[in-house]
């Protein structure tokens, strides 16, 4: 049985005396034994935390019902073994960079459409389906016949938009991300735009999973997670896909067998950039991660 359970949340609220709150969480989580992160700003919270089941479902309530007294969209997963070493609380400007100011503020949103609605949606002919994750989150999967428009962070979304529109120009787009929080500022963003009709999957990726049956799943391959696990596979349990903790871009276990990868120096990704300077010095980092599990502590390089 999964000893840690793993609970993703976000909620966009207006949020007030915001540093009375980050106090608040991350006591709670170091009173409880809670570790991960919390990302705080004016427009809501977003966060994965894990630890057991009881406290973590006791806190989970708190933030909902007394902190930010407001829904929560939750998803949850379990795991043989604790995916963050240690809690982050911080205070951003936004809670997922997306760059455009008060984008979250704006009324319209995108039609949510059920997991159960998804494939019949984006077999539509005349459905385009983006995929608004990063391209190093694309490279392991996505789903069928999905745009990836290669992106190395959120914030370039708005980017690409601009410069691929016209040729999408009276589509109706269907979006996507590992849980739904991107595309709440995404489908805002292309319906301000003056698209006229656009979709986002409810509860992302992740909520596809677990409510799809495996048989029927347009989803291919594995999806990234932002915890030690690295991915997840369509059953939700823990991928095959490593983190290469140079660049920290998620690999498959072809990159693995690449002469170019070395494990926590380089990938065949990032080989070519990093001088050996950098690379010997994450062969140092390595030797010391090494050292401290042969001593039997934990090294806190990851998370």
């Amino acid at each position: 049985m999964s000893k840690f359970k793993i609970l993703s949340f976000y909620a966009f609220t207006n949020v007030y005396h915001i540093r009375q709150k980050l106090k608040f969480i991350k006591k709670e989580c170091e009173d409880n034994n809670i570790n991960g992160l919390v990302i705080l700003a004016k427009e809501g919270v977003n966060g994965t935390l894990s630890g057991f089941e009881k406290k973590l479902d006791r806190l989970i309530e708190l933030l909902t019902n007394e902190v930010f007294k407001c829904d929560m969209n939750v998803k949850e997963a379990f795991s043989k073994t604790a995916p963050f070493a240690r809690i982050k609380v911080k205070i951003k400007k936004e809670i997922v960079t997306f760059g455009v100011d008060n984008i979250s503020s704006h009324k319209q949103r995108g039609r949510y459409v059920e997991p159960s609605e998804w494939n019949d949606l984006i077999s539509k002919d005349d459905i385009v389906t983006i995929d608004t994750r990063n391209d190093y989150e694309v490279r392991i999967g996505s789903f069928k016949g999905s745009i990836n428009p290669k992106t190395s962070s959120f914030k370039e979304f708005p980017i690409w938009w601009e410069k691929n529109k016209n040729e999408l120009k009276g589509k109706s787009i269907a979006m996507f991300c590992t849980g739904g929080i991107r595309c709440e500022k995404s489908t805002k963003y292309l319906l301000k735009d003056g698209v006229k009709n656009v979709y986002h999957l409810k509860g992302g990726i992740l909520n596809y999973l677990k409510s799809q049956n495996k048989k029927n799943s347009l989803w291919e391959g594995e999806c990234f997670v932002f915890d030690q696990r690295v991915s997840v596979d369509k059953d939700l349990n823990k991928g095959k896909s490593i983190l290469c903790y140079a660049c920290r871009v998620p690999l498959e276990p072809k990159d693995l067998i690449n002469p170019k990868y070395e494990e926590g120096v380089s990938c065949p990704q990032c080989y070519n950039y990093t001088n050996d300077t950098r690379k010997n010095n994450f062969r140092e980092r390595q030797k010391q991660i090494r050292l401290a599990f042969e001593r039997g502590e934990k090294h806190l390089k990851y998370f």
